[in-house]
């Protein structure tokens, strides 16, 4: 187990983190402290998070009820000589898609394939993110092509590939919305079942 130290760092960076507008943060919360866990992202930030919450989490990610509990096992416990350095924890991962009109992807994404807009940013916008269930997609403004020619359509070079419960069925209604899709629906030889979307800058999005 880290030092009191050590942990005590560990809820301070949380409530920066939560005061920064930090969205995987909000995902932490909501997954180990009950009373968040029926609110989106953006309702987690926009709540008010103070020290003593980020200490709870701390201490519930680490086994404990509660700071006071964490605190008297870490002082219960010999001092070791050689303490493990503890390593960071990788949170989540998030696609980047580069879009030539952010408010025209947002539209897309939402009006299209049913997901919601988590923020933009800017004015005008330059940055937003769309998400539907778990699944996130960062969208970032670039002026020019990102990719030389048609390679990414020889080449199918994807920018993203989201995991779905049931394939078929987000694929039925996609084909019901009049979507145009790059690959359609089929088993792969390693037999995942896949189809491939994309979006109006040529952005290829599998789901498998």
């Amino acid at each position: 187990m880290p030092s009191l130290e050590n942990l005590k760092k560990q809820a301070k960076q949380y409530l920066r983190w939560h005061r920064d507008r930090y969205y995987p943060v909000a995902a932490q919360i909501r997954a180990v402290l009950p009373r968040f866990r029926h609110l989106s992202d953006s309702q987690i930030l926009a709540c008010s998070f103070k020290l003593s919450d980020a200490q709870e989490l701390v201490a519930r990610q680490s086994g404990f009820d509660s700071w006071l509990a964490l605190t008297q096992g870490v002082a219960s416990m010999p001092v070791q000589p050689d303490p493990t350095i503890t390593k960071a924890v990788l949170i989540s991962t998030e696609a980047q898609l580069f879009v030539s009109d952010i408010e025209a992807s947002c539209d897309f994404f939402v009006s299209k394939l049913g997901f919601a807009i988590e923020f933009t940013y800017g004015e005008p916008p330059f940055y937003a993110q769309v998400r539907r269930d778990e699944a996130r997609l960062n969208l970032r403004h670039v002026d020019g092509p990102v990719f030389v020619g048609g390679i990414r359509e020889r080449e199918t070079l994807l920018s993203a590939s989201i995991n779905v419960d049931d394939v078929k069925r987000l694929y039925l209604e996609y084909q019901a919305a009049g979507i145009s899709f790059h690959q359609k629906l089929r088993t792969e030889p390693w037999g995942a079942r896949t189809f491939i979307i994309a979006d109006p800058d040529g952005n290829l999005v599998l789901f498998a």
